[in-house]
């Protein structure tokens, strides 16, 4: 359900909608779809808002949303403008017979705002505008202007509702257009509104201690950051106190900077998140604050939200927490690289500021080794691979190469887990807060995956349960050495994680109760929940009355927005595969197949790390070592078609 629906369905004040829904507001009182009850707005009972279904047959479904509802049945007379999967509210028709059923009163949100297409001729020489992202047909105009003029290839964004051509983004043939298209098919932007940077730009550049005398002054401690080398905006700084077995996990207090309903946070809540592509990254907030006031710098004060854990020196778990506002000074800027070096040789320069910090850095990374062992009897350690890339000047795959996460990298991950954990036990999990939540799988789901292994000769016999399966397939892979492959069909397998305000623990992690409060400049969902921490702080009632009125609309918005910009990122990875890959026809590559059937898929092996291929040939196996080549490559759609070659004998794959 969209933020919209869920109002309508749950109530709301009219102060609670969102700018762009005050006319359908507006509208929906007007047709008495809508009424007020205790002071609240919410959808009569004979109205259901949700997502319209279109069938072949014209007929469209109206999802529901409770058990004890059933989807309603919309007739090709009573669907009016609405189109497939558009949001719409609906009113029951009670006397018709038969299946429950509803007409369309009003579209509060369309499916598609715009159409990305480019111009294509087929090898009759037929023209045609074709939409990049299902290669169907569609149509567009542009006024003055004869659209078979554009050169072949030609990319366009166009209007979904009356077909008018918005932007010309290019031509297929310029890697550069790849930005611009996985940009707008996942709703992803660069530039933000002026008001947003004159907001920005008004903001403090320095922090003024001696304005801050509510604040626990922390600047005596020697916070550290550790980050990739290539960060520019710095969220957390950590440090250990040795003596009392206290972790400080100092966040930047984005929400000190980024007040409800101001221009920033207005556009925060559209981006919801920031979108890392391999060249640039697509921020959330303004640079101007997410790389500057808001980002925790080395050798400058900065202000914070702080998580203050005592630890039992025995069990390392936590026997007391705290959260307050602080100001900072973190001592030095590490990277993980450096950290990972320090780790494994020690520190033999002279710099007092790190010689300091390693005072407490290295027994800090001593708990949390411990940490990552005792999670990890509760939790999973799935050893998926994430693929880096790096382009050239001219926006073409250089070269990729496989992250694996190291000694530095589980320091800061434990570190931040601990946060995590201890600001979502602040709350009953009720509705009263934003949770992270992974639910756990259905038994039949894995069984169906071992079904899957067993032709590989991967066997389990004695399991209990979702966990104990699972973890009886980890362990016969490690034995097999497939131990990524696996644990890659095993999260395929797994549901989503997602935001809730209900909560039902995370399963991945083994955790009774978690949420997400370490990076507020990157995720709007730590926003909210620093939000919600300092309304309880404080005791605000109406500014948690305000946020959990609005929490559920809030956790399916950042849930969305997360998927679209993770759908994103992909888009634009998979088109640089397929430009390199179109670079490489009819060559030969090993490969190894990671789905068999009639859908076929396979990773090349090689160089070039991460690329995944259809597959056209039969009688290969899940995990054969294969030779293919690449046939044939759609840059539109960024699919790579391969030929099975032959497959490789257990000499050649050891070769």
């Amino acid at each position: 359900m969209t933020p919209f629906t869920i109002q309508l369905i749950n109530g709301f004040l009219p102060s609670d909608i969102e700018q762009e829904n005050q006319n359908i507001f507006q509208s929906l009182k007007m047709l008495e779809a809508i009424e007020e009850i205790d002071g609240l707005w919410k959808l009569g009972s004979l109205y259901r808002a949700g997502r319209l279904y279109m069938g072949k047959d014209g007929r469209g479904y109206l999802e529901a949303h409770r058990k004890e509802e059933r989807d309603l049945l919309v007739e090709p007379d009573d669907i009016g403008s609405a189109g497939h999967e558009d949001i719409v509210v609906a009113k029951r028709i009670i006397a018709r017979r038969g299946r429950a059923s509803a007409k369309v009163m009003m579209v509060i949100e369309k499916a598609h705002l715009h159409i990305i297409a480019y111009t294509h001729r087929d090898q009759q020489g037929n023209f045609s505008i074709l939409n990049i992202k299902t290669a169907e047909p569609t149509h567009a105009a542009m006024e003055g202007m004869d659209l078979k003029a554009f050169k072949i290839g030609t990319v366009l964004k166009v209007n979904a509702e009356d077909s008018k051509v918005l932007e010309v983004f290019g031509h297929l043939d310029d890697p550069r257009v790849d930005e611009k298209i996985s940009l707008a098919l996942y709703n992803r932007h660069d530039k933000f509104p002026d008001e947003c940077i004159k907001e920005a730009l008004e903001v403090e550049s320095e922090v003024d201690g001696s304005e801050y005398k509510d604040r626990v002054d922390l600047r005596d401690l020697d916070f550290c950051t550790i980050d990739p080398v290539t960060a520019k905006d710095f969220d957390d700084a950590i440090y250990f106190d040795t003596r009392s077995y206290t972790l400080y996990v100092a966040i930047a207090d984005v929400s000190h900077y980024v007040p409800f309903f101001c221009e920033i946070d207005k556009e925060a809540k559209k981006r919801g998140f920031t979108t890392y592509l391999p060249h640039k990254s697509f921020p959330m907030l303004p640079r101007e604050l997410s790389e500057n006031i808001c980002s925790l710098k080395p050798t400058v004060d900065r202000l914070a939200f702080v998580a203050k854990i005592a630890l039992d020196r025995d069990s390392f778990t936590p026997i007391s927490e705290e959260f307050f506002e602080a100001i900072i000074h973190s001592r030095y800027r590490f990277n993980y690289d450096s950290v990972d070096k320090i780790l494994d040789n020690r520190y033999a320069g002279d710099n007092q500021a790190i010689i300091d910090i390693l005072n407490w850095l290295i027994p800090l990374y001593n708990v949390t080794q411990k940490l990552h062992n005792s999670r990890l009897r509760k939790g999973f350690d799935f050893r998926s691979e994430e693929t880096r890339l790096t382009l050239t000047q001219e926006h073409l795959l250089k070269s990729t190469e496989i992250e694996t996460g190291t000694a530095s990298h589980s320091l800061i991950e434990e570190c931040m887990l601990l946060a995590n954990q201890s600001a979502a036990t602040r709350f009953k999990g009720v509705g009263d807060g934003i949770f992270r939540i992974h639910e756990p799988p259905q038994l039949s789901r894995i069984e169906a995956l071992l079904g899957e292994l067993a032709a590989i000769g991967l066997y389990v016999d004695n399991y209990e349960d979702s966990p104990s399966l699972i973890r009886a397939i980890q362990a016969e892979a490690e034995k097999m050495n497939l131990a990524p492959e696996v644990d890659s069909m095993i999260i395929k397998s797994l549901r989503q994680a997602n935001y809730s305000a209900f909560n039902v623990g995370h399963f991945g992690l083994g955790f009774k109760f978690y949420s997400h409060f370490t990076s507020p400049i990157r995720r709007y969902s730590d926003l909210i929940l620093h939000r919600l921490i300092k309304a309880q702080l404080l005791e605000d009632i109406q500014e948690q009355e305000y946020l959990l009125r609005n929490i559920e609309p809030l956790c399916a918005r950042v849930s969305e927005l997360e998927r679209e910009a993770t759908k994103c990122e992909w888009d634009f990875r998979d088109r640089k595969f397929a430009r390199w890959a179109e670079q490489h026809l009819n060559e030969v590559f090993d490969a190894e197949v990671t789905e068999a059937g009639k859908s076929a898929k396979a990773v090349l092996l090689g160089n070039i790390k991460g690329i995944t291929v259809n597959l056209h040939g039969d009688n290969v196996m899940l995990f054969d070592k294969i030779r293919v080549k690449i046939s044939e490559v759609n840059i539109a759609q960024a699919v790579i078609m391969t030929e099975l070659v032959e497959k490789l004998s257990k000499e050649e794959m050891e070769l």
